[in-house]
């Protein structure tokens, strides 16, 4: 969460982070976004992810899930699904938790590790976006990004990234910020977070001497990224 709060902060975002269903009602039908991530579970706190999801339908502002480590139990997958029920705009997560997500049933996950590339999911990722009405990002060497029928790949970031916990969680709630400025074209916030924030990764890199260093450079990097920088860093393809 302290990752989370940050990088919003950084990117010029306002994030109110809630846990209980009895604020749900009070705080959604004010919100630009709302982001829903599974990472640490409990039977106690799914009410409240479903309720917050269904409202924000009802009112019609976007929401974007973070299925973490979908595969990993079965009531963490079933969690998820219900949740997907639910119409998220946007669910991104690395291969491994889409993969298992697509299939609807619990895989050899690694926790919140991928042991897939993301190139690996990127079927998985299709037949998600298809049934679900979703966007679909896969993190990995290449961001995968899926509408169900266009793939784009957006090839920012480094592997040091990945050293650093939370910046999938991150990255999830930086285009959950995206989308809420541009709701309408939530496909292309989707790819444009995704290279933002390996942009802002690629800057503190090159001030990092190791994962601690590098989470510190990357919200200073995300906080003062500029014009030129996107336009010279950027690097989003079409994949389909």
């Amino acid at each position: 969460m302290d990752l989370v709060a940050n990088t919003l902060l950084s990117a010029g975002a306002s994030p109110a982070m809630l846990h209980t269903i009895e604020e749900i009602p009070d705080f959604t039908p004010h919100v630009r976004a709302l982001y829903v991530n599974v990472g640490t579970l409990s039977a106690n706190w799914l009410p409240s992810m479903k309720a917050a999801a269904q409202l924000a339908s009802q009112l019609g502002k976007p929401w974007v899930l973070d299925p973490v480590a979908a595969g990993a139990s079965g009531f963490r997958l079933n969690a998820c699904l219900e949740l997907v029920q639910l119409k998220p705009t946007v669910i991104r997560g690395n291969a491994s938790e889409i993969i298992a997500l697509s299939r609807a049933s619990v895989g050899p996950t690694k926790g919140v590790d991928s042991s897939h590339e993301s190139m690996d999911a990127m079927e998985a990722a299709r037949c998600l976006a298809e049934a679900s009405g979703a966007i679909v990002a896969v993190s990995g060497a290449v961001d995968i990004v899926t509408d169900g029928r266009r793939v784009v790949g957006a090839h920012n970031g480094v592997p040091m990234m990945q050293k650093i916990t939370a910046t999938g969680c991150s990255v999830t709630a930086l285009i959950a910020a995206f989308v809420a400025v541009d709701p309408l074209h939530a496909f292309e916030a989707t790819a444009s977070a995704l290279s933002v924030y390996g942009i802002a990764g690629e800057m503190g890199m090159s001030m990092a001497k190791g994962p601690a260093s590098l989470r510190m450079h990357m919200i200073d990097c995300l906080h003062g990224l500029d014009q030129a920088a996107l336009l010279s860093r950027t690097n989003i393809t079409a994949l389909s």
